[in-house]
């Protein structure tokens, strides 16, 4: 038991170190792209856990119901959290409200 759970550590510890090689190797106007896939792939695994949440036996301990319903919330946040950033920085790129010139009214003959 202890060496499954020693391999499961050293996994998630090097996947830690690639996930941060990899993302710190990404250029800037990659970042909003990037994140979108990001966002995308976080809510198939909110819709995962509520698999695992459907299927789970009556009964299931209530330690492993709270874990995964608190996994499940912020698996969730994580989402809308995402899709608010993407926005705000896909905001920057659109024109200001204030910027857009109004052709002036054209004087009329009886004016």
């Amino acid at each position: 038991m202890y060496t499954e759970l020693l391999a499961n550590i050293a996994i998630l510890v090097l996947a830690g170190f690639v996930g941060f090689a990899v993302i710190s190797k990404v250029p800037n106007t990659l970042h909003t792209p990037l994140m979108s896939g990001t966002n995308a792939i976080h809510g198939i695994v909110v819709l995962g856990a509520l698999v695992v949440l459907g299927h789970l036996p009556g009964d299931a301990p209530w330690s492993i119901k709270i874990i995964l319903f608190v996994a499940l919330v912020f698996g969730t946040l994580n989402v809308v959290g995402g899709f608010v950033v993407t926005d705000r920085m896909l905001a920057m790129f659109k024109p200001k409200k204030d910027a857009v010139k109004v052709a002036p009214e054209k004087k009329g003959a009886d004016a």
